[in-house]
């Protein structure tokens, strides 16, 4: 099994008011590519970190293979996810692989 690990900060304009909505946005179509993308096991959004955290959110999914998260990345349904939902909001994108 292998881990995957992102974790983003939202860009400094997004207004404090829209984090919430951005975050279950994220969550719900992140989450919803569990079974759509070969290899993909489990995906799991952290939208409440602790105080003490460097970033606002993270993504930790796990997968069957290495080769599988090049797969996922690529995938049209996780582009399309990441595309609409995530990168235009984010920062300071930072992952971990094992």
């Amino acid at each position: 099994m292998v881990h995957h690990i992102v974790m983003w900060k939202f860009k400094p304009e997004i207004e404090e008011n829209k984090k919430e909505e951005l975050k279950k946005a994220m969550e719900e179509n992140l989450t919803a590519l569990v079974g759509k993308i070969p290899g993909l096991l489990t995906l799991e959004f952290v939208a409440c970190p602790f105080g003490s955290s460097t970033h606002d959110m993270a993504l930790v999914s796990t997968f069957e293979k290495e080769e599988d998260i090049s797969v996922y990345a690529k995938h049209p349904a996780h582009v399309a996810v990441a595309d609409t939902y995530v990168r235009p909001f984010v920062t300071e994108r930072a992952c971990l692989d094992y």
